[in-house]
């Protein structure tokens, strides 16, 4: 059985205001295309389908274009909520819309319930483990305490138990999203943390021929059988050397895995650059950079004007700018009562400049700053 993993789309997310929903669509059209093509038996998500609770108007068309499109295909689809998505609202006419072929796993009651699928070879049992929230599903569940292991543990107790009362042929498929003890997290997810230690041991889904991974953004290969998908875009520039894909995979008679990479459609590549506004201006090796979403690192002594204007100039898709100074004027660990102690006026004022800046003012500003502060000082002297 030919299964398609993919997780993380976060419909509706931006990139630092830079509107995403464009490279989302090409996406979904990407996937659509691929499971035509590589005649798929079945579409797994494994959560984190919004980015947002209430997912904005745009997300929700996309999102239902690509459900209608892949129905029309006849290619089954299971999706799971994640920890971005409002599970209730996503699982709305879940019963109803599964007469499509499309399977929403939202409710953790039904966490043990699997799609069943066939092929040439029997039955293959796909569960749908939704995000599990430790306080709130722990009572549910049954779990033995308040905790990620704890409740996703009790959620495959139950899929266990219902997959010892099925034929001893058949294989088994469980979606999950969790942090599971191995995985390299980015940027971009959101902390789980809450409810104790945010992981879970990947002994959770021993005995599972496939399990197909959400939650964390990049590809990645916990073992044979335990997969990440990671995100089809970067939404972070923590993401910038990953490679966004799909996994392909080929579920044999007796759960033997094939599984290869489908690389998703990048709208742009994102890099970070490092070095002075002057070396940034002026490097030409970097003209290849032009199109690329920017995170720059300007290591300038002291803050350049119009610094993000200038950048912009000659790399017009910088999203971020940040300043890391080299060489700049240092305070010491020396506190402010002992830094002023002693001063004037003019000399704290000047102080100042230096200390946020990284450098001295220069002598035209020094003359401003000792003009203002002694007018101040000939104003107060007149009121007493």
């Amino acid at each position: 059985m030919r299964l398609l993993h993919t997780s993380d789309w976060h419909l509706g997310r931006s990139l630092h205001r830079e509107d995403l929903l464009p490279a989302q669509a090409a996406f979904l059209d990407h996937l659509v295309e691929t499971a035509r093509a590589e005649q798929v038996d079945a579409v797994l998500v494994a959560g984190d389908v919004h980015d947002r609770a209430i997912p904005s108007l745009g997300a929700v068309e996309l999102f239902d274009r690509a459900l209608q499109r892949l129905a029309r295909l006849s290619v089954p689809t299971v999706l799971i909520s994640g920890n971005h998505d409002s599970a209730r609202r996503l699982g709305i006419a879940a019963r109803l819309i599964e007469r499509s072929g499309v399977h929403l796993r939202t409710d953790v009651a039904r966490c043990d319930e699997p799609v069943l699928l066939e092929d040439a070879h029997g039955t293959v049992a796909v569960y749908g483990v939704p995000y599990l929230e430790p306080a709130l599903t722990a009572a549910e569940l049954g779990a033995e305490r308040v905790g990620h292991a704890a409740v996703l543990g009790a959620a495959m107790a139950r899929i266990r138990a219902d997959l010892a009362t099925r034929p001893g042929s058949t294989r088994s498929v469980v979606l999950a999203h969790a942090f599971v003890v191995g995985g390299e997290a980015s940027d971009s997810e959101r902390d789980i943390s809450v409810g104790g230690v945010p992981s879970v041991p990947a002994s959770v889904f021993d005995g599972i021929d496939y399990t197909a991974l959400g939650h964390l953004h990049g590809c990645q290969t916990l073992g044979e059988r335990l997969r990440y998908s990671g995100s089809p875009l970067a939404y972070s520039f923590s993401e910038a050397d990953h490679r966004k894909t799909m996994w392909l995979v080929d579920l044999g008679p007796g759960g033997e895995i094939d599984a290869r990479r489908i690389d998703c459609p990048a709208p742009r590549r994102l890099r970070r650059l490092r070095g002075t506004l002057a070396e940034l201006l002026a490097d030409e090796s970097l003209a290849g950079h032009r199109e690329d979403w920017l995170e720059v690192t300007l290591t300038d002594a002291a803050r350049p004007e119009r610094a993000m204007e200038q950048l912009r100039a000659r790399f017009p898709h910088t999203l971020q700018l940040a300043f890391d100074p080299q060489g700049r004027l240092d305070d010491g660990p020396v506190g402010y009562a002992a830094r002023t102690r002693g001063l004037g006026d003019a000399e704290i004022a000047l102080g100042f400049v230096r200390h946020v800046r990284g450098s001295a003012p220069d002598p035209v500003e020094e003359a401003l700053l000792r003009e203002a502060t002694e007018a101040v000082g000939a104003a107060a002297g007149g009121e007493d």
